[in-house]
């Protein structure tokens, strides 16, 4: 019998060659100082009109990032030579100056990119158009009852009038679905319900389950949405039918990962239930992003907090250039440096790992997912 990796028929599993490590000189370098940040992402706020089950952020979020805040980091994005700045949450569109933040980041001419849940997309549809260069829409079902059941609101209908809003506007959003037991069934419906919608793309990534400080969570977070043993093998299934069935989708990058990419899910979900090594990762996103909160925390990535007093100032007074002290504080480039070495535990069973070659800074497309080579 071969390895549990093994692709094969029905009842047989199959998780993707797993990946080996080499230790290079690049990973036993000094850490350098960061002299450049294309992307970044920006908090507008905690607060959000999801219930999703994934995430705390809607039972305690409060805070919101001002126009003022983002005013005072526009030298600092200039210094880094920032190019894209995507606009998160919470959910962004909650913010009541996410439409000046916005202009002004475009003003200074950075790329911005709104990550939302959609809901207020239809009614901002054409002004969201006139300042996003690129939209993606968290969609996790197919239809009004799964979509409720992961989400917490009887909400899909809304959130695909705003989808099938803003392409007509001529900005057709990406969509992005966060697989788990609820919803892995529907895996092809997605791709076929993203093309009627107009999005111009979809991408799949697991629920992540094994960082329990991850989206807001409260450290009692407790989770059964993970794929359990028994789905394993229905879920091979439908990859091994997906990659037949939707082989156009994958040439043309309408589905934005790859068929071996889709199967490091499968290939975590059963790492979860102890049945497969958790597939290796492979990641440089803080040696070209960081993540700032709505109060100003500076981070390295969506999943990792950075030291509790890595902050940017809010005080009028503040340094124009204080975000690159920051980045380059002693803790946080240590801190970068564990995470290119593997050694920080959340790393190791990350569902949203990201790398970029560092000649690819200049490509605005890859940051915004506008190409299909830019899902990790």
């Amino acid at each position: 019998m071969g390895p549990p990796w093994t692709r094969g028929g029905i009842g047989q599993r199959f998780y993707g060659p797993p990946e080996t490590r080499q230790l290079s000189t690049e990973a036993i370098a000094v850490h350098l100082p960061l002299a450049q940040l294309p992307l970044v992402t920006l908090y507008l706020t905690d607060r959000c009109n999801s219930r999703c089950r994934t995430c705390d952020y809607w039972r305690h979020g409060r805070d919101d990032m001002d126009l003022a805040a983002v005013t005072r980091l526009l030298p600092s994005f200039a210094r880094l030579r920032t190019r894209v700045a995507l606009l998160s949450g919470g959910e962004p569109l909650l913010n009541p100056e996410w439409a000046a933040i916005a202009e002004a980041l475009r003003r200074n001419g950075l790329k911005v990119w709104l990550l939302t849940s959609g809901l207020a997309l239809a009614k901002h549809a054409r002004h969201a158009a006139e300042l996003f260069d690129a939209i993606t829409v968290s969609l996790d079902g197919t239809d009004r009852e799964t979509y409720a059941a992961v989400r917490g609101l009887d909400a899909f209908d809304k959130v695909c009038e705003g989808i099938r809003a803003a392409a007509a506007q001529g900005v057709a959003p990406g969509i992005r679905v966060t697989l788990q037991r609820a919803n892995y069934r529907q895996l092809p419906a997605f791709a076929v319900l993203a093309k009627d919608l107009g999005a111009r793309q979809v991408s799949f990534l697991a629920v992540d389950v094994a960082n329990p400080h991850a989206f807001g969570r409260m450290d009692d977070f407790v989770s059964d949405l993970a794929l359990q043993p028994d789905d394993l093998p229905a879920f091979g299934q439908l990859l091994l039918s997906m990659e037949q069935d939707h082989r156009d989708d994958f040439r043309t990058g309408f589905i934005a990962e790859s068929p071996q990419k889709l199967r490091r899910i499968l290939q975590y979900f059963a790492a979860i239930r102890g049945r497969a090594p958790y597939p290796a990762v492979r990641c440089n996103a803080p040696e070209f992003s960081a993540v700032i909160g709505a109060t100003g925390r500076v981070q390295p990535c969506f999943f990792i907090s950075g030291p509790a007093d890595a902050q940017v100032s809010r005080a009028a007074d503040a340094p124009d250039d204080e975000l690159t002290g920051v980045l380059n504080r002693g803790d946080m480039a240590a801190l970068r440096t564990a995470i290119r070495m593997g050694a920080r535990a959340e790393c190791r069973t990350c569902v949203c790992s990201m790398w970029r070659h560092p000649a690819a800074a200049e490509n605005t497309t890859l940051f915004m997912g506008l190409s299909s080579q830019a899902g990790a």
